[in-house]
């Protein structure tokens, strides 16, 4: 039986401030979700473990997925995407996604951010991998997230002295904080966050924020694995605070692991440098070591197939020549074609030594996207009254098996507004009310920061691109074995700080996802297991994992809707 901890160690708050709502992240979904809020109820709090800018949105290079083309409809951006769900899907939150998605875009505008053009002046559109339609919105060729971010951020700073919004930056949110349990022994409802000030932070130490909605939306898990595309703070806080208090994950076997990441040898840590589906999109191919390419044999839609298949293809492909890559050869498209459209990739592969116009590259997949987290409804609210999840966080339902290609930055859009909208709404109403934090029973974790090179090979060896039974039930046994209270008798491995926090966070969120990817005996999406290569009609549900009063790790296993219900 797995036990986790529900609680991190860490001292009692020094300060406390209260708010209406507190929104925890700085992305696109975070600061959707605190500028809605700040009009609609009497105080937000943001909280962001960076600074504003910081996070997973200003790295996203392909995109923005809307049907905005007059000949591409909801409809067709709907079944793309239950295509790449690979039937896992919640039909109606990809319902909500694809319709209420192009108003949500056309918000951004209206917010400043500035999308390329067409000849025409209108707003530029491409395609990519599992579209079968341009409707790939973009900024500055290849810097779409950095400029959403850019414009969100502008409209947070130019309201921050108002009284209605406090930002809270630099700080690393420990737990979600609840209200005394119910007669069940179940954690109470949320009712605010404890957090610790990094660094440049305005507050020493810990401290926490009273509300009675509390909005997750602190982005992937990258550092979970050795290799990710995303940045040293996506270490899971947010599916592992969530977990800890009570609330359901679910759907965490599902890991986008991006196929064109560039390759720069085995032993390199840390993020990664991506190469964008965009690439393909605008006609870049995939070559194997011996010059071949092989997409075509693989999909209909060869490198543009969902980004499972061209994953696992080139696995499959590099072990058949006896190679580590494959290489993306996009020479052909012309030296001020690439340089234009794709001015960030240019760049950052010259950094390398590769010329993007001139040279292959030499590609991998690498950790990429979670498509599971905290499970929600369709306005984000999850199963622990008080507690709201959105962005990659959070898991919907939208993506299922598999995220197809730009839909995030859309996701984290249209569900970070209507978590606000949802929130405020029962704030107003007095259905959420404010309510005074209990400490949770049992002992508290704490994982010394040193073990966090070992959770990742674990992670990496066992629930990475290509599992199987020995992998993942070695990797479960192995961080079984990480000592979760950070004590040796007599030695004390780690004091309560920002490292071990994490690290704690990453060991959860590595375990959990273990025991689920140990559990789905099929392939399907981003789950890829040898030993059972093929999809089964008896794994069509959503595996659901929550704590119990006493921290063990109960799964479940949940039918998903077959029916669409029209957008609200």
């Amino acid at each position: 039986m797995t036990v986790l901890a529900a609680r991190l160690a860490a001292p009692a708050p020094g300060w406390t401030t209260r708010a209406d709502a507190v929104v925890v992240g700085s992305g696109v979904a975070g600061l959707t979700a605190a500028l809605e809020l700040r009009t609609r109820v009497r105080k937000v709090a943001l909280v962001t473990k960076g600074p504003l800018s910081s996070g997973s949105t200003p790295w996203a290079q392909g995109g923005i997925a809307a049907a905005l083309a007059p000949e591409d409809s909801p409809a067709a951006h709907l079944a793309d995407t239950l295509a790449a769900g690979a039937g896992l899907c919640d039909p109606r939150a990809v319902e909500v996604l694809v319709t209420e998605g192009p108003e949500r875009v056309r918000e951004l505008v209206d917010r400043g951010a500035r999308f390329d053009l067409a000849d025409d002046g209108a707003v530029a559109l491409t395609r990519e991998g599992g579209h079968h339609a341009d409707r790939i919105v973009h900024a500055g060729g290849d810097a779409t997230g950095a400029e959403v971010s850019r414009a969100l951020v502008a409209q947070i700073e130019a309201v921050r002295a108002d009284p209605g919004i406090e930002v809270i930056e630099h700080g690393l949110v420990i737990d979600v904080l609840t209200a005394a349990p119910g007669p069940d022994g179940a954690p109470g409802p949320a009712c605010g966050v404890t957090l610790h000030v990094i660094g440049e932070g305005t507050r020493d130490g810990v401290g926490a924020v009273l509300a009675p909605a509390v909005v997750l939306a602190t982005g992937g898990i990258g550092q979970v694995f050795r290799s990710s595309t995303n940045p040293a703070v996506a270490t899971g806080d947010g599916i592992a605070a969530a977990l800890r208090a009570g609330a359901r994950v679910g759907d965490m076997e599902f890991v986008q692991f991006h196929p064109t990441v560039l390759w720069l040898g085995e032993g390199v840590r840390g993020q990664l440098t991506l190469v964008s589906e965009a690439v393909r999109g605008e006609g870049a191919v995939l070559l194997d070591t011996e010059g071949e390419r092989f997409m075509p044999e693989v999909h209909p839609l060869a490198e543009l197939a969902p980004r499972d298949v061209v994953a696992q293809a080139i696995v499959a492909r590099a072990r058949e020549t006896g190679s580590d890559h494959v290489w993306l050869d996009a020479r052909h498209l012309g030296d001020d074609f690439l340089r234009g459209r794709f001015p960030t990739i240019h760049e950052r592969l010259l950094e390398h030594g590769i010329d993007l116009t001139t040279d292959l590259v030499p590609v991998a997949p690498a950790q990429h996207y979670h498509s599971g987290g905290v499970v929600t409804d369709l306005d984000g609210r999850s199963s622990l009254e008080g507690l709201y999840a959105v962005g990659e966080v959070a898991c919907t339902g939208v993506h299922g098996a598999n995220r197809l290609a730009s839909n995030s930055l859309l996701e984290g859009l249209v569900f970070g507004h209507r978590a606000a909208h949802a929130v405020a709404g029962r704030v107003t109403a007095g259905e959420l009310e404010a309510r005074e934090p209990v400490e949770r029973p049992g002992p508290a974790g704490l994982v010394a920061a040193a073990a966090r090179s070992r959770i990742q090979h674990l992670a990496s060896a066992g629930p990475g691109p290509v599992r199987d039974a020995a992998g993942l039930s070695a990797a479960a046994v192995g961080l079984a074995g990480v000592p979760t209270d950070a004590h040796e008798s007599p030695r004390i491995l780690a004091e309560p700080q920002a490292a071990e926090w994490e690290t704690t966070n990453v060991h959860q969120v590595a375990t959990v996802l273990t025991a689920a990817a140990l559990a789905r005996e099929e392939s399907r999406g981003g789950h890829l297991r040898t030993d059972f290569p093929a999809p089964s009609e008896q794994w069509r549900h959503r595996i659901e994992h929550h704590l119990d009063p006493a921290g063990a790790l109960v799964r479940t296993d949940v039918p998903l809707p077959t029916h669409r219900e029209p957008a609200r």
